[in-house]
């Protein structure tokens, strides 16, 4: 069925958890069919992965993100193949994008896996293990943010501003050292929250070029298509149908900031009723609550939401 109206967002980093996806995998075989497509590809048994652990396992980079990839893929094909669904555009958060351009029909789902298998790879050797950090802030407009980044930086420790996800809510990423003295500093404020995220990789921030100039070979190898549903890019929040400017969006995504607040409002001004976040957790309908509570948007992650959706559509 064509439902104009209807916007499909992917999660990113963090929506993962041991055990996601388990009864859609019971309920319908093209689950467990992506997850052995994808563990082909690996060499190693993803599925098993996700529903028995480790967790610290899944929780490493270059394991998180083909997990979340293909989580999110097969959660499309479950609705591209049950309802039609066909929605007028598509966004994802950081990883998130690389699911976009999959659904979109723009990357084959084979080298998205191994692209993002290698992303996560090259964003760990980027930066020294404790090097670097990043960190939750509530409660401060993208220009209070920005200015304080630049006040508690120096020379040797530096700190930017690494994902706009609200209005007032901001993830910032550096050097260990310039992170926790923005912490130090936003919270000595009367910020509404300030705390170190537990990851070891500053994503989306001047420590990710070396890894963005590697990202850059592997996907001058691929095969890029102009999507068949416009999706939206972290760079710049607006949608692109030339291959070699996608590839060039994907390079600068690894460092520079994910624009999802604009992402949001974009989605929100093309007139969307609907949004539909396709992966484990629920973490961009809550952004979206914040952000644009005149649209409505759910998690479809379980046989419950999508015969909500089936009724729905």
């Amino acid at each position: 069925m064509t439902t104009p109206n209807i916007a499909v967002l992917f999660p990113g980093q963090g929506s993962q958890s041991v055990g996601m996806l388990m009864e859609l995998g019971a309920s319908f075989p093209i689950v467990r069919d992506t997850f052995r497509e994808a563990s082909k590809i690996l060499g190693y048994d993803l599925w098993r992965l996700i529903q028995d652990g480790p967790e610290e396992q899944l929780n490493q980079t270059e394991f998180t993100q083909p997990a979340l990839l293909t989580a999110s893929v097969a959660i499309w094909r479950v609705l591209a193949n049950n309802l039609q669904l066909k929605p007028s555009v598509m966004a994802g958060h950081s990883l998130g994008e690389y699911s976009a351009l999959v659904c979109a029909g723009a990357i084959d789902f084979e080298d998205a896996v191994k692209l993002v298998q290698l992303r996560g790879q090259l964003m760990q050797q980027a930066c020294p293990e404790g090097s670097g950090a990043m960190a939750a802030i509530v409660g401060l407009s993208d220009e209070a943010i920005e200015t304080l980044c630049k006040q508690v930086s120096r020379p040797n420790a530096q700190v930017v501003v690494a994902n706009f996800n609200s209005i007032g809510q901001t993830v910032v990423a550096g050097h260990k050292q310039a992170v926790e003295a923005l912490v130090d500093t936003a919270k000595a404020q009367g910020v509404k929250l300030a705390k170190l995220i537990p990851v070891s990789v500053p994503a989306h921030s001047f420590l990710m070029v070396s890894a963005a100039s590697q990202l850059a070979v592997a996907l001058n190898k691929i095969a890029i298509r102009a999507p068949e549903i416009p999706v939206i890019h972290n760079v710049n929040a607006q949608a692109c149908d030339d291959p070699q400017e996608i590839r060039e969006l994907l390079q600068e995504q690894l460092y520079l900031p994910v624009l999802w607040t604009k992402t949001q409002q974009v989605i929100a001004s093309m007139g969307v009723a609907l949004m539909l976040e396709l992966g484990p957790g629920k973490v961009l309908t809550g952004l979206a609550k914040r952000t644009i509570p005149e649209v409505s948007c759910v998690p479809i992650n379980n046989l419950s939401s999508i015969e909500a959706l089936a009724e729905l559509t």
